[in-house]
């Protein structure tokens, strides 16, 4: 199963997506460390003796909760932010797109403080993007609204294809324009990106769109009328990171 398989189950073993909790950012990050520790010696090897350690949730070289780090750790246990070996930021803009400004910039940031902290920083970016020009936001309207009816009457019936949902719940509705969707992804498209093992520039080392149909109506899955194909773009960047982290932090081998 892939890592948006397993994202896609996630959204349909809850009856919904959760906009306002991090499981699918969970879920990235999780998964990298592991198909890393499965097809990168280098890593895996750091990993079992000690060298370096992961952590979720914790502050990063801007000072600001990041998703996943990788890295020597201090005596009391913490990162040490200047050893940070790879950083992995995850982010979505599946409701609203014009929130795509405020998750643009929170990238930008952390690319430029882990450079800052340390040039060899593997810096990595991952973008859910919402294709969807309708969604029904449940944990903000649907669920709390509804409160007496969600579990019993409401939840089993989401992301199931009733389209009477649609007009039960139409206040609760997000709209989002036909081209929301390639803006956004080409205004993460513009984020830099190093080439190859090149530390000198304060860039991410790879930017991984997935888009997905998400509206908590229908059955949700990962798109392709977008021109990516995200299983493809996936093992590209899990075979880029292995290979960066083997050159910077293991001289090649």
């Amino acid at each position: 199963m892939s890592v948006f398989e397993e994202i896609l189950e996630a959204i349909r073993a809850n009856g919904y997506h959760n906009h306002r909790k991090d499981t699918h950012s969970d879920l990235i990050s999780r998964r990298i460390v592991a198909d890393l520790r499965q097809t990168c010696k280098a890593f895996d090897s750091d990993l079992a003796s000690g060298a370096i350690r992961t952590w979720e949730k914790t502050k990063g070289p801007d000072d600001r909760t990041t998703d996943l780090i990788a890295g020597a750790s201090k005596a009391n246990g913490k990162p040490d932010l200047s050893d940070v070996r790879l950083l992995i930021e995850n982010k979505s803009v599946v409701t609203a797109h014009r929130n795509r400004n405020a998750r643009w910039q929170d990238i930008d940031r952390e690319r430029r403080s882990a450079h800052s902290a340390n040039p060899k920083t593997i810096v990595i970016a991952t973008l859910i993007v919402g294709v969807c020009e309708r969604f029904i936001n449940v944990p903000d309207c649907v669920a709390k609204h509804h409160k007496a009816r969600f579990q019993n009457e409401i939840r089993s019936r989401l992301s199931t294809g009733d389209q009477s949902l649609w007009e039960e719940f139409e206040s609760c509705i997000s709209v989002n324009t036909p081209d929301d969707p390639a803006k956004t992804i080409a205004m993460f498209r513009e984020l830099p990106v190093r080439k190859g093992s090149d530390t000198h520039l304060a860039a991410l080392d790879f930017m991984l769109i997935a888009p997905f149909a998400i509206d908590n109506v229908n059955p949700p899955k990962l798109d392709k009328t977008m021109g990516i194909d995200a299983e493809a773009e996936y093992r590209k960047m899990i075979k880029h990171i292995c290979r960066l982290y083997s050159l910077r932090w293991h001289d090649g081998n």
